[in-house]
């Protein structure tokens, strides 16, 4: 039989064990261009079942749905996800934070990383069929730049948007997910910028391939992004 202080500290650890497998980094889940919270749908619902809870997860709403040309990485396109990154911080439990973006919002995500001077609060990066070197369809600043989306905040190769991150780190381990065959980076026939994938991010701890389009590297590999991320 235990002796009530006996009793007392095991129900205590047991408490205690609890709380810490309880507890997780929070995550925030940036969708691309024209998207909505709901592309996150798949990644969500697995991080549910992995453990994580509804306030563990957030899902920033940026951007113009019905005009893809107008957002870039400046002004209101910003706030929200920042907003979501400065909560994620303040609530999680262990005081850091995972993020994982899709297309534009892998750069959104990172810009505002960089601008909160964050990364070091950042568990994990991963950027999803992002374009950090540019889209080759935007052509190269400042020549073809024709949209917001491909100006001097935008995706334009060497924009001084991506200028001003290019090198600079968003977490204390950083992978990306990439395709040959996205619709997006690849729209020209080439996924390379100066030789290098555009969704490639510098300095990454790895990458990973995938035979799938822009939408399926977001929403079929749920599981990978769990495991860079756990």
């Amino acid at each position: 039989m235990y002796n009530k202080k006996t009793l007392m500290a095991l129900l205590l650890l047991m408490f205690s064990q609890a709380v810490n497998a309880a507890c997780v980094d929070a995550v925030v889940l940036v969708h691309g261009n024209t998207a909505t919270p709901a592309s996150w749908d798949n990644t969500y619902t697995y991080l549910l079942s992995k453990g994580y809870t509804s306030s563990d997860i957030y899902r920033p709403n940026w951007g113009s749905k019905t005009c893809a040309a107008c957002n870039d990485h400046n002004g209101t396109e910003e706030t929200p996800v920042r907003n979501a990154l400065v909560t994620a911080l303040n609530q999680s439990c262990t005081g850091k934070i995972d993020v994982i973006g899709h297309s534009m919002g892998a750069t959104l995500a990172a810009q505002q990383i960089d601008k909160l001077a964050i990364a070091s609060q950042v568990n994990s990066f991963v950027g999803i069929a992002g374009a950090f070197r540019g889209l080759l369809s935007c052509g190269v600043y400042p020549y073809n730049v024709w949209n917001s989306t491909c100006g001097s905040k935008g995706l334009s190769v060497s924009s001084p948007f991506l200028d001003s991150i290019y090198g600079t780190r968003f977490g204390n381990k950083v992978y990306s997910i990439k395709s040959y065959i996205d619709q997006v980076v690849c729209s020209t026939g080439s996924c390379l910028v100066y030789g290098i994938h555009s969704s490639s991010i510098w300095g990454e701890n790895a990458t990973y391939n995938y035979n799938l389009g822009h939408f399926g590297l977001q929403t079929d590999t749920a599981a990978q992004q769990y495991i860079l991320i756990k």
